[in-house]
């Protein structure tokens, strides 16, 4: 798995954008990380454990730590701080994220969820 050559915080737009050594470049929303986060708050302790995240379209993330030279530790604003993303994590949401998207909008629809629009200050 390719490593990032850079991570890049957009606060104003809330992306992340990360660059990685194969030339890829992925803008990923500050949401998509939040509701994907690997924590266990999120994904559960196992199969069929994961937690829908609602209410998240204008978190943002306040600061980012490195862990090691494998992985990330980001810090949103709603007080989650408990994900890692490694390096393959961050790879995969940005080669996944139009599938990885639709599956959560599909999974709030089922839930009886709407999800307003973020605010973007405008």
């Amino acid at each position: 798995m390719p490593k990032p050559t850079d991570i890049k915080l957009h606060q104003a737009s809330r992306v992340l954008e990360v660059a990685f050594a194969d030339g890829k470049t992925f803008n990923l929303p500050v949401e998509y990380l939040r509701v994907n986060s690997p924590s266990a708050e999120v994904q559960g302790h196992g199969p069929g454990q994961e937690v829908l995240q609602i209410g998240k379209q204008n978190v943002n993330i306040t600061k980012i730590e490195m862990v090691g030279n494998y992985a990330i530790q980001p810090f949103f604003d709603d007080n989650h701080d408990t994900g890692i993303f490694s390096w393959d994590t961050l790879y995969q949401l940005g080669e996944n994220y139009d599938e990885n998207w639709a599956n959560y909008l599909q999974r709030l629809k089922d839930a009886g969820k709407e999800r307003p629009e973020p605010n973007l200050g405008n």
